[in-house]
């Protein structure tokens, strides 16, 4: 059984916990600061620190996609159980220096949900878009993300090239 595998089993740990403890975020000593709701908001802290700082005292662009990543795809995961889920596309937009630890802030809207459950209740998968940010402590969004997610029934075995499927 590897670590993720163990994650997933350990009931006797919080989805907080397992979030702190997914390999990537621990290593990058990810802290969670706000999650309720079932994955609707979400709020992590990324710190600023010797692993993370590039040459110029600022955030690695990689540690932010890092935290980015998989976000969406794991709220998914969670709010609809039997689906497989996967970030299928993210883009991020640097607009401002990391210069300081990040506060990545979540929200999944009434309205993306509303969606998400129209589309699998029509067509039995959805791709829906997220759109969050990463915050610098003074309050300056740092990174803009747009993530778009893959959710498919299990076992789903789609087009090479399913783009059109949204």
């Amino acid at each position: 059984m590897n670590v993720l595998q163990w994650l997933r089993r350990a009931r006797f740990l919080s989805d907080r916990q397992r979030l702190e403890w997914y390999p990537p975020f621990w290593l990058m000593r990810v802290r969670v600061l706000e999650m309720h709701d079932d994955w609707r908001v979400l709020r992590l802290r990324l710190p600023l620190n010797a692993l993370s700082r590039n040459m110029s005292d600022s955030m690695f662009g990689g540690y932010q996609a890092s935290i980015a990543d998989p976000i969406a795809a794991l709220a998914c995961a969670r709010r609809f159980p039997g689906h497989e889920v996967w970030t299928r596309a993210m883009a991020i937009d640097f607009v401002a220096e990391g210069n300081s630890d990040l506060e990545l802030r979540f929200v999944f809207s009434d309205a993306v949900d509303a969606q998400i459950r129209a589309d699998l209740a029509a067509k039995g998968r959805s791709t829906p878009s997220f759109e969050y940010a990463l915050y610098r402590q003074d309050g300056t969004v740092c990174s803009r993300v747009t993530n778009t997610v893959a959710i498919r029934p299990k076992g789903y075995i789609g087009p090479a090239s399913d783009k059109s499927d949204s």
